[in-house]
């Protein structure tokens, strides 16, 4: 467990995600992850578009959180479940 939260974001149940955008820095765009019921899964599948457009965020914090925390989440996932 890393924060509370288990290591493989695949394992991340929706408060897990919620938390971790908490933690980010992202207390408002949190609440759309938890009110679209978004877990660990369902995080590792989100394109660009789902985050720009299907949370309704603002742009500004939906570019940060797809550049700096959905992809970079997604590839850390897909190398470690990749050997």
């Amino acid at each position: 467990m890393a924060n509370g939260r288990p290591p493989d974001p695949a394992d991340w149940a929706v408060m897990d995600v919620v938390n971790y955008f908490r933690t980010a820095g992202f207390e408002e765009q949190a609440r759309a992850f938890q009110e679209q019921e978004i877990d660990g899964k369902s995080l590792l599948l989100m394109t660009r578009n789902d985050v720009l457009t299907g949370l309704q965020l603002k742009l500004g914090p939906a570019l940060k959180i797809y550049e700096y925390h959905v992809k970079p989440l997604q590839t850390k996932h897909l190398k470690n479940n990749s050997s």
